[in-house]
């Protein structure tokens, strides 16, 4: 397979998983290079993201490095195959860090995630979107503003669309009370709020402000779980883009995290009560 010059995330993460697979087991990378036929170079490579492995070298990496989990495996030889999905039309033209976002959500079997300030993008409208992207410093123009406009519409769908994932979503206080784009806006925000979290797969939480201290203040966390709990991935947003996390110890750090800030919140209905009194308050 051709080199890469730019892997993905999802594509740096099978690579990361078949390098811990190899590193585990004991197997050198001289060995596995001779195992898959190839020079050692491209193992490298290989465990990097910037090439790729076929289904059947990757089953027999698995095979030799004494992994028997078929479930895991088969979710590797997933990622392993060449696809794209809609995100690739804005490649080249929007940041990497939001297409990785798109692509990770999009094989996700569950989300679930914390806000402070913002109300979770995927349950965001356009309009308060729109005012977020525009306090942006230095200043979006106006033609990216509308691409990401349009890239977070598509990625409603991972909540929203046919094959809408469960998510569960705890949103503090403080972000409902955030009058991005001014009170209409806010108030709008809300009332879409409310409305989707009727929806089966969608549970909305809110942590007020009087449950105190909780772990992750200021942090806007999403767990992205994937079809084996090996290949979960923890997105932290920065001003400076997505941080992707999915090392044993982190993944296990935020679930607990989450797990605290569900058992913190308010119940699904108190939660909706609790929207739509601040949204009388607008």
């Amino acid at each position: 397979m051709p080199p890469r010059t730019t892997p993905t995330e999802r594509q740096k993460r099978l690579g990361s998983e078949l390098r811990r697979m190899r590193t585990v087991s004991g197997m050198s990378a001289e060995f596995a290079a001779g195992l898959l036929g190839v020079d050692r170079g491209k193992i490298s490579n290989i465990e990097s993201g910037v090439r790729g492995i076929s289904a059947d070298r990757l089953r027999t990496l698995a095979c030799n490095c004494d992994v028997h989990d078929d479930t895991y495996i088969e979710a590797l030889v997933e990622m392993a195959q060449a696809s794209t999905g809609w995100w690739e039309r804005y490649r080249g033209i929007l940041p990497q860090g939001l297409l990785d976002i798109a692509e990770t959500e999009s094989h996700a079997v569950r989300l679930r995630g914390a806000n402070t300030v913002h109300v979770p993008g995927v349950l965001q409208t356009s309009e308060q979107a729109m005012a977020i992207f525009r306090a942006a410093v230095p200043a979006l123009p106006e033609h990216e503003v509308a691409l990401r406009l349009a890239l977070r519409a598509e990625r409603q769908q991972v909540v929203t669309g046919d094959r809408a994932v469960p998510y569960v979503a705890v949103i503090h206080e403080a972000a409902l009370r955030m009058q991005f784009g001014g009170a209409d806006v806010a108030r709008a925000q809300l009332e879409y709020l409310l409305e989707v979290s009727e929806r089966d797969n969608v549970t909305v939480l809110v942590l007020p402000f009087t449950r105190g201290a909780f772990p992750g203040a200021g942090q806007t966390v999403v767990h992205i779980e994937g079809p084996v709990p090996q290949l979960d991935t923890v997105q932290v947003d920065s001003s400076h883009g997505p941080t992707f996390l999915h090392a044993e110890g982190q993944l296990a750090k935020y679930r607990a995290q989450l797990d605290l800030l569900e058992s913190l919140a308010l119940s699904p209905e108190q939660s909706r009560n609790f929207v739509r009194d601040v949204s009388r308050q607008l």
